[in-house]
């Protein structure tokens, strides 16, 4: 089974590749391939049409931890969105090496790791134990850009 085939089968669809808003200009490229390494910028969540959609805030004071799990699993599919963009077909995935998860916190806020579950187990679902497993590190932040509650960025191997 695909990793398409697994979205499908789980009722989910991926966003539209991004769209960035007028005036925003990144002097950078949010997919990055070296040979067979894939380097995956920091990315929000995006709605279908691909539009950023946040979420904006503060876990802890704007967002719950059961929301900002939620969160992750719509980075998690901006993310496939935006790889799929530049690779083709997520098959081509062999394996998520790292996933660095920067959670907007307020003081005192120590469920990051919790938040990030909701990307983490979304990509083992959709890609299995076998490709899907990768390291992964979770942190607060005092403030993220553009007031994004939670930015992800990634680095895969391809076959």
């Amino acid at each position: 089974m695909t990793p398409e085939d697994r979205l499908a089968e789980l009722g989910l669809t991926l966003p539209a590749p991004v769209k960035l808003p007028e005036g925003v200009h990144l002097p950078f490229s949010l997919i990055t391939v070296r040979g067979d390494r894939v380097l995956i910028s920091g990315h929000p969540a995006q709605d279908r049409a691909g539009r950023l959609i946040g979420p904006y805030g503060q876990l802890g004071r704007d967002l719950t931890t059961e929301e900002g799990y939620e969160a992750a699993r719509a980075v998690a599919l901006s993310v496939m969105a935006n790889l799929r963009d530049r690779i083709g077909p997520l098959e081509q995935v062999a394996g998520w090496t790292r996933v660095l998860g920067m959670v907007n916190s307020v003081p005192g806020y120590t469920e990051q790791h919790l938040v990030m579950n909701g990307f983490s187990d979304l990509v083992l679902d959709v890609f299995g134990p076998e490709v899907g497993q990768h390291s992964r590190s979770a942190m607060g932040a005092a403030g993220m850009p553009m007031n994004f509650a939670i930015e992800v960025e990634a680095e895969v191997l391809l076959r």
